[in-house]
């Protein structure tokens, strides 16, 4: 697998992030006097990133506030997330050993999030797995981000690797469009954060545990060129 690079999304994918941005969430609406709101209910949101989880609570809440207003509780929001980054967050069963198993055999490992990059090294660093990924590319890392292709061969690139020997390992749709439009395998796996089963958006191989990682991998790579 020397010549492979697998791309990795943050949230669902390597982290359960849940818990602290749920917290972050509950901080903004307790600002404005709302009642927090069941993790389950903003859980399938948070592939889309804070302001939508913020939206969805709202509107849970049935609270209307203008873009300006939901604007700043996003800045509050962002503020209290980088102060607990990592309070209740930590890696899915597995993926260490994973990750462990996939560079004794030479592949590049990246990470590419729609979270932006700061807060995604500042989370990796914290939680100690900064150091196993040869680039870290954010929303903001690029002109363009998922599910846009080239936010994939970018990260892959800035990790030295060939974007045609890539493969994708997410949680959500957006993840699973990115690797189609970018005419790679994707990896979806089963215990993210998505509002449609990953099951039902077909990708190459589905993930129950990272204990298979490596076997799915040699399932779908592609072909070398």
């Amino acid at each position: 697998m020397q010549d492979l690079t697998i791309a990795f999304d943050l949230d669902g994918t390597l982290v359960e992030t849940a818990p602290d941005l749920i917290h972050a969430t509950n901080h903004v609406l307790g600002l404005i006097g709302e009642a927090p709101v069941p993790a389950a209910d903003v859980r399938p949101s948070i592939s889309f990133g804070g302001r939508a989880m913020i939206v969805k609570a709202l509107e849970i809440r049935r609270a209307r506030l203008s873009e300006t207003e939901i604007d700043g509780l996003l800045e509050h929001f962002l503020a209290h997330y980088a102060a607990n980054i990592a309070v209740d967050s930590r890696p899915f069963p597995g993926l260490e050993a994973a990750l462990d198993r996939l560079s004794a055999t030479g592949a590049r490992l990246v990470v590419c999030t729609n979270k932006r990059e700061g807060m995604s090294r500042l989370l990796l660093e914290t939680l100690g797995l900064a150091h196993r990924f040869a680039a870290i590319a954010g929303r903001d890392t690029f002109p363009f981000y998922k599910p846009h292709p080239d936010h994939l061969t970018g990260a892959i690139r800035l990790a030295g690797g060939n974007p045609r020997r890539g493969i994708m390992v997410g949680d959500s749709n957006t993840d699973v469009l990115t690797a189609r439009a970018a005419d790679l395998p994707v990896i979806g796996v089963s215990f993210g954060y998505t509002d449609v089963p990953m099951h039902e958006l077909r990708p190459d191989a589905l993930l129950d545990h990272y204990d298979d990682l490596v076997a799915a991998i040699e399932r779908v790579k592609p072909n070398p060129t």
